[in-house]
């Protein structure tokens, strides 16, 4: 059944549901970097291998691409508060199953469960945001808040997680999302009022499946191909199938009466450009924490709480530049903010290639809070941008899509990344053996067992006094692929920004063109707002008020 947007929101039901809305953020990333950064307690507990371990991260993160866009939908027809309420309840059950979870096997379940609720709350929160503030102007400030309870999801769990993996088992990580998803869905049983898109809106059951077999079998067969060979048959078989689901989902939406991507979105500059940029800067930057948190572990030899406490500062900075994002954003355009946030991040990115062995606290800190800066600055105005380039009945599907892009990204750059590290420190490990003065069969043995059971089982091996010789080879070695990963993540948001510079063009006209939808276009996004919204951008391309 459709649910009307037409009603305006009383002030209490507006401030409850932005609140509600960033608490929902806040729930569905609480997993992403407290299981990154416990993995290898993980590993030892559950005797899991290199393969199934990679599968514990993959296990949430594949629901969350195959399912956003289907999600998306059903709030449309069904109304936000039910598939809110239903993303939380997945959220908790997904953490309950992997709190109580007796092998690897079990937490892939409780995993996929949680990506599953991750998927529903994502676009369902940016789409209340949107319902809630039709005025793009004010909007910007209230996805900015969004954004922050995003990036805290991502910086407070990790150092919760230290504390826990010194004091107790790994699996107590996975309480957290309990407790605060449960008191969430209490909450907006209460104060969440119903809404959805209008407009007859239906579910579109042959877009929703081939959507899902295409992201799927992408993400399988890269995260496989990166494990194994891209030339295996079972990974050639993936790929071949992603392209075909792919093609069947644009067929299908074309010829749909109730698109559950409707493919005029793309007709859009500003739909365009976010969603190529979060699709380019999560393929570089999730790869690149990937390959941050080994260099943590295997080169540096923190603790979890020591790589934490690294990690958070990119997040941190994110968070508090996010408080103020959404005044800057009223007055600065999209076509200034993106490119320019990406390229501060490219620059992070490339000061990054000198780190070394010993490379102290203080000289990685101020690169990672200059990554903050960047990232902090073009994440909300990528979101913003693509929630403003469409009128409000289409939020939740532009959200999803956006969001959507930006998971698969996600899921892809660890796999990519991982792939070029491991071809580029296998390269250069035999040559970094030589200069340590290991030849003959203990080199042998160390490039067999880094090739075989991964550079972290090197430390296992009884090379008697030629193991520290070797240590420091394999640290030399995967630096070598650090940089390789660095330059290759720089180019990728190099890439996204030129993108946004292209298509987030500066309007011609001097008067508030009208819209397909009767609305005013919205400067930097292409999108469309009320008439009474917004005029051109001036010369310095920030939006300003009519009259």
């Amino acid at each position: 059944m459709n649910v009307s947007d037409g009603r305006t929101q009383t002030a209490g039901e507006r401030r409850a549901t932005l609140a509600l809305a960033c608490a929902g953020v806040f729930v569905a990333y609480l997993p992403v970097v407290t299981v990154v950064v416990s993995l290898p307690a993980i590993q030892r507990a559950l005797g899991a291998s290199t393969a199934q371990l990679a599968w514990v991260s993959d296990a949430f993160v594949l629901p969350v691409a195959a399912l956003i866009l289907t999600a998306g939908v059903f709030a449309d027809v069904h109304g936000r508060k039910k598939v809110y309420q239903v993303g939380l309840a997945l959220c908790a059950a997904g953490a309950l199953v992997a709190l109580c979870a007796p092998s690897v096997q079990v937490l892939w379940v409780g995993q996929a469960l949680a990506g599953a609720g991750a998927a529903a709350l994502l676009p369902v929160t940016l789409a209340l945001i949107s319902h809630a503030v039709p005025d793009p102007r004010e909007r910007g400030r209230y996805i900015g808040l969004w954004t922050t309870c995003m990036m805290a999801a991502m910086a407070v769990p990790p150092l919760i997680a230290g504390v826990i993996l010194e004091h107790a088992e790994w699996r107590w990580i996975f309480l957290l999302p309990v407790p605060v998803s449960l008191l969430t869905m209490a909450v907006a049983a209460r104060l969440l009022p119903t809404s959805g898109a209008v407009g007859g809106r239906r579910l579109d059951w042959p877009g929703q499946v081939t959507a899902a077999v295409a992201i799927t079998a992408l993400v399988y067969g890269v995260i496989e191909g990166g494990a194994e060979s891209f030339a295996h048959p079972r990974v050639v078989a993936s790929l071949a199938l992603a392209v075909v689901g792919a093609a069947a989902f644009v067929a299908v939406e074309r010829r749909s009466a109730s698109p559950m991507l409707d493919l005029s979105l793309f007709r859009s500059p500003g739909f365009v450009a976010s969603t190529l940029a979060a699709l380019t800067s999560f393929l570089g930057l999730i790869g690149f924490f990937f390959v941050l948190s080994l260099y943590f572990g295997l080169v540096q030899q923190l603790d979890t709480l020591q790589s934490g406490v690294r990690m958070v500062l990119v997040n941190v900075v994110c968070m508090l530049l996010g408080l103020v994002m959404g005044q800057v954003m009223r007055r600065v355009s999209a076509r200034v903010l993106i490119p320019a946030g990406l390229l501060v991040a490219a620059a992070a990115l490339l000061s990054l290639t000198t780190l070394g062995v010993d490379t102290p606290l203080w000289s990685v800190a101020w690169r990672l809070c200059l990554l903050g800066l960047g990232l902090g600055i073009a994440f909300p105005c990528i979101t913003g941008t693509a929630v403003a380039s469409v009128p409000p009945h289409q939020a939740g599907m532009a959200a999803a899509g956006n969001n959507a892009f930006r998971q698969v990204g996600g899921a892809l750059g660890p796999a990519l990344m991982g792939a070029l590290l491991t071809t580029r420190v296998m390269d250069a490990l035999p040559a970094h053996l030589a200069e340590a003065g290991l030849s003959g069969a203990p080199a042998d043995q160390v490039v067999d067992t880094a090739g075989g059971a991964g550079l972290g089982a090197v430390a296992g091996l009884d090379l008697g006094a030629d193991g520290a010789l070797a240590l420091a080879a394999v640290s030399e070695a995967f630096l070598d692929g650090l940089r390789w990963c660095l330059v290759v993540s720089a180019a990728l948001l190099v890439l996204a920004a030129l993108a946004a510079a292209v298509l987030l063009r500066r309007p011609r006209t001097r008067t508030a063109p009208t819209g397909p939808h009767g609305g005013a276009v919205v400067p930097g996004t292409g999108g469309t707002a009320p008439a009474t919204a917004v005029a051109p951008a001036t010369g310095d391309g920030a939006a300003r008020p009519l009259g």
